[in-house]
């Protein structure tokens, strides 16, 4: 079943940086933590070492250019509406 949450910015960074570190993807970890919350399975246990202390920094850093961004479409919107253009003007008429 797939499921639609919102998840803090800052939070969710930290489970993909963690995540990457141990391997797993974050919907392993996901159904990892429904099922210890249930009391289906132990708690998972960390195999990953811990993260390198510059990680919160760097995420520090990603929170504070997020909230500097400029107001407007992102790159990807822009990238998008260029490519849509240009595939209207080869269309025939």
């Amino acid at each position: 079943m797939k499921a639609t949450i919102d998840i803090p910015d800052a939070l969710y960074r930290k489970v993909k940086a963690k995540s990457a570190l141990l391997g797993k993807p974050v919907r392993e970890i996901t159904v990892e933590l429904y099922q210890h919350w249930l009391g289906e399975k132990e708690a998972p246990h960390s195999e990953a070492p811990p993260a390198e202390p510059w990680l919160d920094s760097w995420l520090a850093a990603a929170d504070e250019a997020v909230r500097a961004a400029p107001r407007g479409p992102s790159a990807r919107e822009i990238l998008m509406a260029d490519r849509n253009r240009q595939d209207h003007r080869r269309t025939p008429k």
